[in-house]
Order: C-alpha cells, then structure tokens, then sequence
C-alpha cells in the first residue's frame, strides 16, 4: 500500500512538472509604429504558429499617438520593442539600460525628395531651403548629414502625412524610401519629377530596425527571447517566400488597428523592407555600424558617456 500511495505521489508530481514545462512563455512585443508591412515577419511568424511551436505565447501591441513603444518598454508593457539603432542608442545615452538583441535592417531607407522644379539637383542647392523632419524622431541622422555639409537650412517639424510637401510648404522632405516617398508618389508626382538623395550615397547608411529589451528582461528571459528571435527570422524568411499571404496578414492588422490601407502601397513597403533586411536571418550588428551611429549622437551632447559595443549589442542567437 506504502509503495502504491508513493508511486502516486511521483506521477501527480511529474504531471505538475511537466504540465508546468509545457507551459507557453508569454511575451509582449509593441513595433514602434502603426501597423504596415514594415513589420510583416512578426505578423506572419504570429498567424503560422512559429511563435507558438517555439513554446512561447506572444502578444503584439502597437503605439497609440499618447504611448510609444519605449513607453511600453519602460513601463513593463512590452518585454521587446523594435526601435530604429540610432534611436536605441540614443536612449542608452539618456540613461536607459536598453540592449539590441537582433538587428534586423541593415541598410538606411532615408531619403531627402525635391521637386526638381524647385531647382534643387545637388546638396548645395538645400542652401536656403525648407527641410520637413518628422516631429516623432529619426532627425539625428539627416541633421548630421547637413551638418557635414556646412549647409544653411531651416528645419520644419512635420507629422507623417506628405501634404506640407505637396502643396510647397516645405522645399524638401525627409521621407523613408518604403514609406513617405512612395506616398508622394502615388499622390500624382512621378519619379522623374523628383530630386532624390539617398542618405546612405553619403556615408550615412546606418542600421535601422532592431530589437531591443532592457538588460533585466534579457537576464531573466533570454532563453524565451532567444526563441522569439528564432521565430521572428522564420516569419521573415516566410514572408519573403509568400508575399502576397504576407501582403493579406498586413492589410488586416491595418483594418483590425483602424488604419487607413493601401494594398499597392503596402506592397511597395513590403518589398523595399525584404531588401533593407538582405540577407534575411542575418541579425549580427556590424561595430563599423555601431561606432559610426556612436559618433554621430556623440556629437549632438555636450557631455555623453561613452557606450560600449559589447555592453549595447547583445545578442541572443
């Protein structure tokens, strides 16, 4: 009877364990925009059950115009946030114990766009001219850009829509290639009625989406992040592979999110986005790229302390 009552003991203590291991990890992750296909792979890795089969259960929360993902971040909604890399390392600078955990794009969608009827062709026609820059951030880069040039120009903080451009408030835009310059397009203007200037033909070609935790999440979860990268890459890879399904996921989290869609569009960011992030799975950050970001923020304190690479990119895979 004794040795009945033990077996019993050890079953109902197995079945515990082991319904406590099969347990989904459970995982917030917020993009740092709206909903759109600059964020298909996460979409994708979320309805093919891939998160899922990694043993985790994630949710997918976006900013709002009150709360952004840093927010998020900080006040322990989101356990992972995508950021652009100079907007993560410029939270580090402020103080913040944030890690870049996998970096996605490797490449620079910026852009600055002229009508070439406003005679502007080369830099050194901004001499003088109006620049919109995006009230929400991700001006470091194009303002160093300026800087370097020694150009004379004036700064006009705009929100994301293009409308200030097209109507000749401002005299050049900063725009994303897969975002606000396919907008102007699609708005009547063709490409040969566009001055384009790629940052990235100017030695400013710097990383931008990543992921990114804070050091305590990265301690405590780093097995359950290591698998959401894992994930994330497999959505990646899936989506490239099966752009249309992909391109469908999108516009119904736009529509779910309230969102106004725009299916050619879409496509058009779904396809620049694959390209930024060539060769999909590779989420190392090069220090070149780190260093060069380094610098520039650098410059714009007056006293900063230094980050190192080590302590800022950490990677888990």
């Amino acid at each position: 009877m004794k040795t009945t009552s033990y077996l019993l003991v050890l079953v109902l203590i197995s079945s515990f364990y082991f319904s406590v291991q099969a347990q989904p990890q459970k995982l917030v992750f917020s993009p740092h925009w709206m909903p759109q296909a600059q964020f298909a792979g996460y979409y994708v890795a979320e309805e093919m059950g891939f998160y899922q089969e990694a043993g985790l259960d994630v949710e997918i929360i976006h900013p709002s115009a009150s709360v952004n993902a840093m927010q998020f971040l900080q006040s322990g909604q989101a356990d992972i946030i995508s950021l652009f890399m100079v907007s993560g390392l410029d939270n580090r600078f402020k103080g913040v114990d944030l890690v870049n955990i996998a970096q996605f794009s490797h490449n620079s969608a910026l852009m600055f766009v002229a009508k070439k009827t406003s005679n502007i062709n080369s830099l050194k026609d901004f001499n003088g001219k109006k620049i919109g820059i995006w009230r929400s951030g991700f001006e470091e880069i194009p303002k160093a850009l300026i800087r370097e040039y020694q150009l004379d120009v004036s700064w006009v903080p705009i929100l994301s829509t293009v409308n200030l451009f097209l109507l000749g408030g401002i005299d050049i835009m900063t725009v994303m290639w897969y975002n606000e310059y396919n907008q102007i397009y699609l708005s009547g203007l063709n490409e040969d009625e566009l001055s384009t200037f790629f940052l990235s033909d100017y030695g400013y070609n710097t990383p931008e989406d990543g992921l990114y935790v804070l050091q305590n999440t990265l301690s405590e979860k780093q097995d359950a992040l290591q698998a959401f990268v894992e994930a994330s890459i497999k959505g990646w890879q899936y989506v490239e592979a099966n752009r249309d399904y992909a391109l469908d996921i999108v516009i119904d989290r736009m529509r779910q999110a309230n969102v106004p869609s725009n299916k050619a569009h879409q496509q058009w960011m779904l396809d620049k986005v694959l390209e930024l992030q060539k060769p999909i799975g590779q989420t190392k950050l090069e220090k070149p790229d780190f260093d060069q970001v380094h610098t520039i923020l650098k410059g714009q304190y007056q006293e900063a302390p230094d980050v190192l690479f080590e302590e800022f990119f950490r990677p888990v895979r």
